[in-house]
């Protein structure tokens, strides 16, 4: 093709990606932004020898249209259909899975260490979003890269204009210069020539070369032993096309630093606007959503409502998240209090260790983050905050199934994971009324670190009409009997106890009589449950996470460790990566929908005999 062609491939592409994207949902302005430098990826490099490496891959979807997934594009992120992030799984033509940010260089090192150590021909070509350069992997990537100078190439998509904007005119005009095949022979002439200097005239010299390097926004990549041509305009495709195929014949590691636009090609979310990162089906002609806003508040506003409630009367209280204070509602606390509230970027790590040292200098930290992403800091939670019992309080939005966002984003190991720690206090709240005490409970609960979890969406118990169960406060380590039954026994923790009520609800109507209990706290367990499990012929347990490491593997170890010998049927998730799609087709999939586990109940009631009698109906 040539340039013009190139330019009609594209709108092609953009055009496709809306139409998809305002039906299904998904990552909108990222893709729609890169959708240039993808082409011109494609156009330059054969990904055949040279892998393309995306980071965070949502920004892909351009690279899986030009790569075979054209027509299937409209099962995107549906149950059985394409998925949202790239996976080998998939296809050949994406070299790794990238749900998470800040991997590509690291995995572009070990790319080129392969080819390097097997005399392959070909380089690694890395997409990183400026987002992605907030995490210290990636210095950790950079930093190695430069002295090793193994032949990269690293497209840092700039789609804020954070980086350049003082000096992008300058630069913008130096880019074709310094990617020129000329200038880097001159380059490296100069630097073999000032080592046969004397000291004086070669210091003076490379005085001037730094003076020079200033004007670029490049300076960091340089000083780290890493080329840089930049900054160029991301939706000129023959700028575009020029520099990477100067930066592919310098056979080094090259950064190319890409200006582009969020949401280009669509006016109404063209620019850094948060909302049209992810969405779901939307009017084209209006932007507006085709879905109506549910009547529930989400838990993400109610947590977020209480924890405002506690900043405004109480200065100690504190807070921070990793990129994300829209999705875990601490952008209004950002707003008001913005010295005591904070986004770190994509830096859970460094989060979770900053806020250790705030609890440890006697202030009330809150972490707000995701569950899937809290993973990235498991060591600081055993080894800054676990080992000194500091008080930190981590609150884990979307725990549990998350849907269309799939393998890479359910929320699925956190109780598994934090349940092993030391000192380590872990409760969930079963609806909003509950959330609210559990976040009134983290605030008052200074002795050790706490954690509590609540799921995306709604919580089940919320979504059901004539339920109540009244709040009450949290009291350490009690749980809460709900129904008080005979023979059967259900116990939900969090979202479990709405899967719970479902299954007692319909057993009742079958004419059993089961006991209802909100677990409430998985550590410490309540040792109440002991008599509770002892007092019933079976128990079933429900919770939003993996068996292995899960709530009822807790209460079996208990059980045991007392001599207690009683059936506990757990209705977790088996070991397995959960795929993506809607969360009640994965739901229907993983046999945890309503009608599913009503059947599994009775059929788990059948083999171990049980049946209804008139005295439980009667009761």
């Amino acid at each position: 093709m040539d340039i013009a062609e190139l330019y009609e491939l594209a709108e092609i592409l953009r055009n496709r990606i809306l139409e998809v994207v305002s039906h299904n949902g998904g990552h909108l302005s990222s893709s729609l932004g890169a959708v240039d430098i993808i082409v011109a990826m494609h156009y330059v490099f054969g990904k055949k020898h040279n892998p393309f490496i995306f980071d965070v891959s949502h920004q892909a979807y351009a690279h899986k249209l030009l790569s075979g997934r054209f027509e299937e594009f409209d099962t995107l992120r549906c149950f059985g259909g394409i998925s949202g992030f790239c996976n080998p799984k998939e296809s050949d033509a994406d070299y790794f899975i990238a749900g998470h940010s800040s991997t590509s260089i690291s995995l572009g090192v070990g790319v080129a260490k392969a080819y390097k150590l097997e005399g392959k021909n070909g380089l690694p070509v890395v997409l990183i979003g400026d987002g992605s350069m907030s995490a210290g992997l990636t210095y950790e990537a950079l930093n190695e890269l430069g002295d090793r100078k193994y032949p990269m190439v690293i497209i840092l998509n700039d789609n804020e204009m954070s980086i350049a904007r003082p000096i992008g005119a300058i630069s913008k005009h130096l880019s074709h210069l310094i990617s020129h095949p000329m200038y880097q022979s001159f380059r490296n002439f100069t630097k073999k020539f000032l080592e046969k200097m004397p000291d004086s005239a070669s210091y003076l010299a490379k005085r001037v070369e730094e003076s020079f390097k200033l004007i670029t926004p490049g300076i960091l990549f340089e000083e780290m032993g890493i080329s840089y041509i930049g900054p160029i305009d991301g939706h000129k495709l023959e700028e575009l096309v020029f520099c990477l195929k100067r930066a592919r014949e310098m056979e080094r590691p090259v950064v190319v630093h890409v200006q582009t636009i969020k949401g280009k090609g669509y006016k109404i979310a063209e620019g850094p606007y948060e909302k049209w990162h992810g969405v779901g089906a939307f009017d084209l002609e209006t932007g507006l959503p085709l879905k109506k806003p549910s009547q529930l508040k989400p838990p993400t506003e109610v947590y977020s409502n209480t924890l405002f409630e506690l900043a405004k009367s109480d200065k100690k209280v504190v807070g921070i998240t990793a990129a994300m204070p829209g999705g875990v509602g601490l952008g209004k606390l950002m707003d008001l209090y913005p010295d005591r509230f904070w986004d770190a970027g994509i830096a859970e790590q460094h989060c979770v260790t900053s806020m250790a040292a705030m609890a440890k200098e006697g202030f009330i930290p809150f972490v707000s983050i995701y569950s899937t992403f809290l993973q990235r800091a498991f060591d600081q939670i055993i080894h800054d905050v676990g080992i000194l019992a500091l008080p930190v309080r981590f609150s884990i939005d979307r725990a549990g199934i998350v849907g269309e966002d799939g393998e890479t984003h359910q929320g699925l190991f956190d109780i598994a994971y934090l349940r092993i720690i030391p000192n380590f206090t872990l409760f969930a709240p079963r609806d909003n009324a509950t959330l609210i005490e559990a976040v009134n409970f983290a605030y008052g609960f200074s002795k050790s670190p706490c954690a509590y979890r609540y799921p995306r969406g709604s919580f089940v118990l919320d979504t059901l009409e004539s339920v109540s169960y009244p709040p009450s406060a949290f009291a350490m380590g009690k749980c809460e009997v709900l129904k008080q039954g005979k023979e059967i026994l259900l116990i939900g923790y969090g979202n479990g106890v709405g899967r719970a009520h479902l299954v007692q609800r319909e057993l009742e109507l079958l004419g059993f009589a089961p006991s209802l209990v909100d677990l409430r706290f998985v550590k410490p367990l309540d040792r109440e449950i002991i008599h509770i499990v002892e007092e019933h012929s079976i128990a079933f347990v429900f919770s939003d996470s993996y068996k292995q490491g899960g709530v009822a593997s807790a209460i079996s170890e208990l059980l045991n460790e007392c001599g207690v010998c009683k059936p506990i049927v757990s209705f977790e998730l088996d070991c397995g990566f959960v795929p993506h799609g809607s969360v009640a087709d994965i739901e229907k999939h993983l046999g945890i929908d309503s009608a599913s586990l009503i059947s599994r109940t009775i059929e788990v009631l059948d083999k171990y005999g049980i049946t209804h009698s008139a005295e439980s109906k009667s009761s």
